[in-house]
């Protein structure tokens, strides 16, 4: 069971320390990121129907190493050069890496968007989870509540789900799984200086592109993405490169989110973020099929989040103000005496 307990002052994982305008921005830019990729991913995976989500993630892979080494050479950003102790500073942020890009990409190939993002919402309570027992962290009754309401909608939209598939569930329960776990230990290893935002990210990608690149040529992936018959096609080409793209920018948004913010608070973003992918996939993709239990479950799963988001942010506004208070009180104590 999750503690619960009022409200405490901002720690230092929530990020109170950074001005609010960062934090907002960076929300806002993970929030727009997350949205664009899965609309993105959806399209060349369905639409196009892309054969291989294995080659999508390289893609995605070797697009950060690539940024991430021309900029590091042109001087426009600094991170530590590679060493033995690298892999030790940043494991296991490779594998949950691995594990959420690939079992992401191939929940969206087999789930409609809908459905995709309500059985996301449990990356919440993961996410939750993880913080209790990595980050020793508690949270008010209010927001324990609300994620009781979320979980309750997905439950009901899922059970609904004419199109209910079980390697697909398997595949987004794996991929809530990796996501919660990814967020907490990219916000536990922010706080090693010698990596860096940009270490993280591009360190990342090197260190386990080599061996997806071998998974995909052992499973005849990368023999299947080679005879894709649309690369003669632009649009394709121009879709799939746009994922590319988006796969680095997006991880850099996490990075940069979780960075000013907590890991509850990145995992919160992208569930407000599934209000607008769930409703526009109902209209695009063409793979909802509409039940009015699946839309309920959807509302009132999408609801939950609003609320939770809601109350996420009067309560970190209200802790931080009150914070500022205590510590101008404190200071004006001081300056008396």
């Amino acid at each position: 069971m999750l503690p619960v307990e009022p409200a405490a002052p901002p720690g230092p994982d929530q990020g109170p320390e950074h001005p609010g305008l960062s934090r907002l921005l960076s929300a806002l830019f993970y929030g727009s990121c997350s949205f664009l990729i899965t609309v993105i991913n959806k399209t060349v995976l369905t639409s196009f129907r892309f054969p291989s989500y294995l080659c999508l993630g390289i893609g995605q892979m070797v697009t950060t190493v690539i940024v991430l080494y021309v900029a590091k050479m042109s001087k426009t950003v600094q991170f530590q050069d590679f060493d033995r102790g690298v892999l030790l500073k940043i494991f296991p942020l490779p594998l949950l890496y691995v594990g959420n890009h690939i079992t992401g990409l191939a929940s969206t190939k087999k789930l409609s968007l809908p459905m995709f993002t309500v059985l996301r919402k449990f990356t919440i309570v993961m996410t939750m989870v993880l913080e209790i027992h990595i980050l020793r962290k508690t949270f008010p009754k209010r927001a324990v509540c609300s994620v009781a309401a979320i979980v309750f909608g997905a439950v009901v939209a899922a059970s609904s789900d004419l199109a209910f598939d079980m390697e697909a569930y398997t595949f987004i329960l794996f991929n809530d799984a990796f996501t919660a776990a990814y967020g907490v230990y990219t916000k536990k290893k922010l706080g090693d200086q010698s990596l860096g935002k940009y270490g993280v990210l591009f360190y990342n990608a090197i260190i386990i592109v080599i061996p997806t690149l071998m998974l995909s040529a052992y499973t005849g992936d990368l023999h299947k993405a080679f005879m894709f018959e649309d690369w003669v096609e632009t649009t394709f080409v121009l879709c799939f490169l746009m994922s590319c793209v988006m796969g680095f920018v997006l991880m850099y948004s996490i990075v940069l989110c979780s960075y000013y913010n907590s890991a509850l608070t990145t995992t919160v973003v992208g569930a407000l973020k599934n209000v607008v992918v769930a409703y526009v996939g109902i209209f695009i993709g063409g793979d909802y099929l509409f039940s009015w239990t699946n839309f309920l479950g959807l509302s009132i799963c999408m609801s939950g989040g609003v609320v939770y988001s809601y109350l996420t942010f009067i309560n970190n506004k209200s802790t931080t103000t009150a914070h500022e208070q205590n510590s101008k009180l404190q200071r004006t104590q001081v300056i008396q005496l």
